[in-house]
């Protein structure tokens, strides 16, 4: 008897092909396969694994794994990364002096802030979870709209936002000029002791390319290492590729597509409201568009969404499976509203199970796998 394997959308299908001497036919019979069948086929070389479910027309990237940062802690000690770790976590980059970029992009809270919406000048909050900055160099646009296209722009925006940091940037190089702590740290840094406002968010972004994700044991396992995951969590990978359709957004090295899509929290004209990438383009097709987040360090950066709406990942898990579309305007509502928006067709009900949903779930905690915590710097205080 002969077994073949072939994979489709929930998962594959054993053709069992039986071979009679006495008739010359072929029997086939459909089955299929289980847990165990679906967790053998992963363990070998990613380029020997089931396709994943992609819908048409989505580019996408097979998995690869992040490695050891060898050059890190050289990298720390260069001049611009050291000026640009002082800056990052002084309060004095503030108003008050009582906030800093680190108030929001802690380290010991995977470089977030635990909180649903940011809080910052006069204790205003935001509307807007704050993204980790795990990983930053490798995005191509910045915050949850896109609309900072440098890692220089994305460290500009809090620093004169009135309910971040609230500072004159203006005045801001003066400020740090007058210190004298710093004056031998912009000399190393850029050849002389001269403050300029281009200097300062330079030296923030150089540093923050630095805050990389560690490997995780699913990184362990794509380099081989077959014992990294447990069963439960090689078939949730495999509902993630499959049957839950993650792949569409979520894939490649960092686990993300790097563009936008409205999953259906946009509520609209409610007090709630944002309209994400709309605010940015004026384009009505963006309404409710929001970054596709990378999923690294996961268990390190909730409450996860553009509102921090979820804490829990099994809520994440369970908006997903209801496909999110039964908030979608009718026709007529949509002719009579050009910006009513509507959820993305890559998100259809998935009709997980509940043991398919805890295998998903069990996977996505196996993302996580940094522990080192960065140690904050002396500020100069004269």
């Amino acid at each position: 008897m002969k077994k073949i394997i072939y994979w489709g959308l929930g998962g594959a299908v054993m053709i069992l092909l039986s071979f009679t001497p006495k008739v010359n036919q072929e029997l086939f019979e459909l089955q299929e396969p289980t847990i165990e069948d679906i967790v053998k086929s992963y363990k070998k070389a990613i380029s020997e694994w089931p396709k994943p479910t992609i819908d048409y027309g989505v580019k996408w990237n097979e998995f690869s794994p992040i490695t050891s940062d060898s050059a890190f802690f050289a990298e720390q000690d260069k001049p611009n990364i050291i000026l640009g770790k002082t800056l990052f976590f002084d309060p004095k980059l503030s108003q008050s002096n009582q906030i800093s970029c680190s108030s929001c992009h802690d380290p010991e809270m995977g470089w977030s802030d635990r909180r649903h919406v940011a809080l910052g000048n006069d204790h205003l909050q935001g509307n807007r979870n704050t993204i980790s900055l795990y990983n930053i160099a490798e995005r191509q646009l910045f915050f949850w709209d896109g609309r900072a296209k440098t890692l220089e722009e994305q460290a500009a925006g809090p620093l004169s936002a009135h309910h971040e940091m609230a500072m004159d940037v203006k005045t801001l190089p003066a400020k740090i000029q007058a210190l004298k702590g710093y004056k031998p740290l912009f000399k190393n840094a850029y050849g002389d002791e001269k403050v300029t406002y281009e200097r300062i968010v330079k030296a923030i972004a150089d540093f923050q390319k630095t805050i990389k994700s560690q490997p995780s044991r699913f990184d362990k396992f794509l380099e081989g290492k077959y014992t990294a995951l447990s069963d439960e969590e090689i078939y949730g990978m495999h509902i993630f590729r499959t049957k839950a359709r993650c792949m569409n957004c979520h894939s490649g090295q960092y686990l993300t597509d790097e563009s936008f899509h409205n999953i259906g929290l946009t509520y609209y004209k409610r007090k709630y409201e944002d309209l994400g990438l709309y605010n940015i383009t004026k384009n009505a097709e963006d309404v409710g568009k929001f970054k596709t987040p990378q999923l690294r360090d996961l268990m390190l950066t909730q409450p996860w969404m553009h509102n921090g709406l979820f804490n829990e990942l099994e809520g994440v898990v369970n908006m997903y499976n209801s496909g999110m579309h039964m908030i979608d305007p009718s026709p007529e509502a949509k002719q009579k509203d050009p910006l009513y928006p509507v959820t993305d067709p890559l998100l259809k009900p998935l009709k997980l199970t509940k043991e398919e949903r805890k295998a998903l779930v069990s996977f996505l905690e196996a993302l996580s796998g940094t522990k080192y915590k960065m140690r904050r710097p002396d500020f100069p205080v004269e």
